[in-house]
């Protein structure tokens, strides 16, 4: 049967309504579609269905024709596989290159041959849902790469990320996927992990604004719509704070600081309609997430009311047995996965054989099989994929990186940028300087601007800091110069660098860190890169999934050559391109100017020169605090009372704080008023303040609101944000600000666990950062 007899008996059924199965049927309630699906299917069939196998390897690309796998038709027929992981992924783990792997239209192709295969085949005709991965861009050749997550926190602009969401759901969907895994919602309160460039930094709210905002704009106001996919949040839960900064390594965590910190983000999320979550390599407390009934069933459904699905992380319910231990064989994990509430088994080993073996045998329920099932087709019919399993390539080919997706990544690396220092308002650079010395190994270099989760992409694509200055003052005023690597010591151009500089009128240094895999780079099982390499140059891979720092300094000889190129007296700034805080305690002291653009994306070069040349005024702030040694760790700002007092080598507070960023104007706080209003629903209260641009250029203030519950009956934080907002001020104007508080601003687990508002005191803190506090006020809760 050809794709398109599939179509016409779509459409009649459709069109008619006189379907021969209820399942069949879009008119009937999608729980009764599901119902009668459920019904008709073997054990086999059902255990299929929560299988999702790793997607790459299931098309054949001849160069001329796309055609399904040999492994994906035995998928098909043998294991009845219900979904797809990552099918249009390239890296070097899927050794899917701009050679061999598929563009924005063959990707189309790609899943419209897997979907009619599958609805042919099996016996339902139960089409699959395809996820892809898509934190900051659809992981796949051709698409949009926008900043990695710890840049789109860094604008504390949810509207604008919300806007981000959109489009790259858009580019997904078209391309035949259905869920986008992200937003990762793990506070990063732990540096030397290597995934910190995937969160939202180290705050619950902040974290909490940015989750909901990726989920609405990934999932829009129609899952139907053929142009939104389905969110899968990772990882739950308390993930970004592994022990010693060792990626997936358990930790002991109370219950209070749980449901204070770690769960927020995901609540907020799941309130805001999340249709999937997915476990967390971790343990907690010995009770790894993927086992672990209280996170799924007693959290997430009960006291949630979540009702979408749940997906183990790649290998995590084999992981029960392998990693952590828990299981003797592959049956008894399959039972502690399901018990806990998995739902589904992303990498299609750890269910499978093992979980109709536990089913035949008694070890597990079948009504429980049912729920997972039925959690998973659910899906299947909200977004209509019964009815319209396949996409338009020539829509994909049109719609994905278009012109409007480009603009947008280069907005939002450009809210992105901080500008951590500007002695003696050394930026913005003059575009009439004639000799510009541009140094270093980020300063010309794609992988290395994109971050992980990134496809390869074509050259043309991505705009490098060199590139972006080019185009902003013309190509014969700039002379570049690598300098060194990220981490290779062997090879390096530092004396070029230093005699560039002495001869430039100012030096721009770009250093900082990757996470650029490349194809000599093994990994593990689950995707994770391996640190250990054989043979030739070092990697300047330091950052990125599997590569955890025992230091957070500058690796290699980066520091040498910032070093030799301050010490020519030549006028020095310093760009900082990477994925996590990294120690800067020597620049702080000696370098004059210091931008952070993090893992900028596709537009770094642009927006970055848009920065250097004061075309566009910075006012990124930190999501999270830059430490001045690892010896203070965690460094994270909320903590709780009392107060750190210093070390005896120094300060203990951050090197720069969370909340800080700077700007090429200067903003004044003045005119606070608190209002403090009773109501059924518990307390309200209104606070308003004026700020004024006093500078002489058009800019944009992000305020930010923080509350200290000043005597409490449990320990609560110094400090903790609760509202912030960014909004552009005109030079010499002023703007006014509003934000009401309620309940769940001021409530905190007594000891009994229960949430409460305690009477007494409380302190309003308003300001540039968590430590640039311009407005302090009390206010009294009776």
């Amino acid at each position: 049967m050809k794709k398109s007899l599939v179509l016409l008996l779509s459409m009649c059924f459709a069109l008619t309504g006189k379907a021969q199965n209820i399942y069949q049927d879009p008119e009937q309630p999608i729980e009764k579609r599901v119902e009668d699906l459920l019904g008709k299917m073997s054990l086999e069939e059902k255990v299929g269905q929560l299988s999702t196998l790793l997607g790459w390897e299931m098309y054949d690309n001849s160069g001329e024709s796309i055609e399904p796998s040999a492994a994906f038709r035995e998928a098909v027929r043998n294991r009845h596989i219900g979904s797809l992981w990552a099918t249009l992924r390239a890296d070097p783990w899927t050794q899917k290159t701009l050679q061999n792997g598929l563009n924005p239209k063959t990707a189309a192709e790609a899943t419209n041959a897997l979907q009619e295969f599958v609805i042919r085949e099996s016996r339902w005709g139960i089409p699959l849902l395809l996820a892809e991965e898509a934190p900051h861009g659809h992981m796949a050749i051709g698409a949009t790469v926008f900043p990695t997550s710890i840049g789109q926190a860094s604008t504390w602009n949810p509207d604008l990320i919300q806007r981000m969401a959109s489009s790259i759901a858009e580019e997904v969907r078209l391309q035949g996927g259905h869920i986008g895994y992200g937003p990762v919602l793990d506070l990063a309160r732990e540096p030397r992990w290597s995934r910190v460039e995937e969160t939202y930094g180290e705050d619950p709210y902040l974290n909490s604004q940015m989750g909901v905002a990726m989920v609405r704009g990934f999932q829009g106001e129609n899952l139907n719509s053929g142009v939104n996919v389905a969110s899968t949040l990772k990882h739950f839960a308390a993930y970004g704070v592994p022990e010693g900064g060792h990626n997936g390594s358990g930790l002991s965590v109370g219950l209070r600081e749980l449901h204070s910190s770690y769960f927020p983000p995901f609540k907020a999320a799941i309130q805001a309609g999340a249709k999937s979550i997915m476990t967390s390599y971790n343990s907690i407390d010995g009770i790894p997430s993927t086992a672990n009934p209280y996170l799924f069933r007693e959290i997430l459904r009960d006291e949630w009311g979540f009702e979408g699905f749940v997906v183990s992380d790649l290998g995590s319910i084999s992981g029960l047995r392998g990693s952590h231990k828990v299981a003797a064989i592959g049956e008894e994990a399959a039972k502690l996965a399901l018990l806990a509430g998995v739902d589904a088994d992303l990498g299609g080993n750890g269910f499978d054989r093992n979980l109709v073996n536990a089913v035949n045998e008694g070890m597990v329920d079948e009504k429980l099989l049912n729920e997972a099932v039925s959690n998973v087709l659910r899906l299947k019919f909200e977004m209509g994929l019964f009815e319209n399993p396949y996409v338009d390539p020539e829509k994909a080919r049109e719609g994905v990186r278009n012109d409007k997706h480009v603009q947008l990544a280069r907005e939002v690396a450009k809210e992105s940028i901080v500008l951590l220092k500007n002695e003696n308002n050394l930026l913005p650079l003059s575009k009439d300087l004639k000799k510009i010395a541009l140094i270093g190994p980020n300063a010309d270099n794609i992988y290395n601007q994109l971050g992980d989760y990134t496809a390869p992409q074509e050259e043309s694509n991505i705009v490098t800091v060199l590139q972006g200055i080019q185009n902003k003052v013309g190509a014969e005023n700039v002379t570049y110069v690598k300098g060194t690597a990220i981490r290779e010591t062997s090879q390096d151009e530092i004396e070029e660098a230093v005699e560039l500089a002495m001869n430039s009128d100012v030096a721009v240094v770009v250093v900082g860190g990757s996470s650029a895999r490349d194809f000599s780079i093994e990994h593990e099982d689950t995707g994770a890169a391996r640190v250990s390499q054989s043979g030739g140059l070092i990697s300047d891979m330091e950052s990125g999934e599997g590569f955890d720092r025992m230091s957070l300094d500058l690796m290699g000889n980066q520091l040498d050559l910032l070093k030799a190129v301050q010490a020519t007296g030549t006028p020095t700034v310093l760009i900082l391109i990477k994925g996590r805080p990294l120690l800067l305690n020597w620049p702080e002291e000696n370098v004059p100017a210091i931008l952070d653009a993090w893992y900028p994306g596709q537009e770094g070069g642009n927006t970055i020169a848009d920065v250097l040349f004061g075309d566009y005024n910075p006012a990124g702030r930190l999501p999270v605090s830059v430490p001045r040694s690892v010896g203070q760790l965690p460094v994270y700002y909320n903590y709780k009372a009392p107060v750190k007092h210093d070390y005896v080598e120094g300060s203990a507070e951050p090197l720069y704080a969370f909340g800080h960023g700077l700007s090429y104007s200067t903003f004044k706080y003045q005119n606070l008023s608190i209002n403090v209003m009773g109501g059924i629903d518990g307390p309200r209260i209104s606070i308003e303040f004026e700020v004024t641009n006093e500078g002489e250029m058009d800019g944009e203030e992000i305020v930010q609101l923080y509350i200290n519950d000043l005597v409490s009956s449990t320990v609560t934080p110094i400090q903790q944000l609760v509202r912030f907002k960014r909004k552009a001020i005109p030079a010499g104007e002023t703007q006014a600000f509003k934000f009401e508080l309620g309940k769940n601003d001021l409530q905190l687990l007594d000891m009994e666990m229960n949430w409460v508002v305690e009477p007494g005191e409380f302190e309003i803190m308003i300001g540039a950062s968590s430590r640039d506090i311009r407005l302090k006020e009390k206010f009294t809760v009776k």
